[in-house]
């Protein structure tokens, strides 16, 4: 009997690792993924939340991928090597329109009202999110150096858009790991940095 259980002990152990991290909601991401031949490990995970009424929902779970672990948010923002945030819908509250307004106000305030001069780019990208998102839904928010910005739905071997330019690149890390008025952002940012 001391045997056995030893024994599952043990594997579970040795199998944990390859479970990947979750975080919130139950949502599991992988510890490992491969984006442009580059092997990005799970930086961090956090959760964002929407207080409705006197109550915190949980609307979508992010995992930020990088090639090396760091917790520095600016560096991360400003580099120009591949890294990807997974994102993975927890609610069937959000609708398009909602996580578009979202992504706008976050464009907002992480270029510092300043987006003039990558509006045509930021329009390219909220192309991306014009079909109805539902619960369940996984984008894959992908920066590959000398290609840009590109957005893949559920797992799709073609990206919904491609938007060149690492100044937009910054500006969209910037919305998840920038400084963000909103408690709840930065907490959020927070899980992804690992901290």
């Amino acid at each position: 009997m001391i045997k056995k259980l030893t024994i599952a002990v043990c594997l579970t152990l040795l199998l944990a690792p390859l479970a990947g991290a979750a975080v919130g909601s139950g949502v599991t991401m992988p510890d490992t993924i491969t984006v442009a031949g580059e092997q990005l490990v799970l930086n961090g995970m956090g959760v964002r939340q929407k207080k409705i009424v006197v109550v915190s929902l949980d609307v979508y779970v992010i995992g930020l991928y990088l090639k090396n672990k760091s917790a520095d948010a600016k560096a991360i923002v400003a580099a120009d090597e591949t890294m990807t945030m997974k994102i993975e819908i927890v609610t069937g509250l959000i609708t398009a329109e909602k996580f578009r307004q979202a992504t706008l106000e976050g464009f907002q305030e992480s270029t510092g009202g300043n987006t003039a001069p990558i509006q045509k780019e930021i329009d390219l990208f909220m192309t991306a999110f014009e079909q109805e998102i539902n619960k369940g839904d996984v984008f894959d928010i992908q920066y590959v150096k000398d290609k840009g910005v590109m957005v893949y739905k559920n797992g799709q071997t073609e990206p919904e858009v491609v938007v060149p330019g690492l100044q937009v690149k910054q500006a969209l890390f910037g919305i998840w790991l920038g400084q963000r008025t909103e408690k709840a952002l930065q907490t959020m940012a927070q899980g992804m940095l690992g901290k």
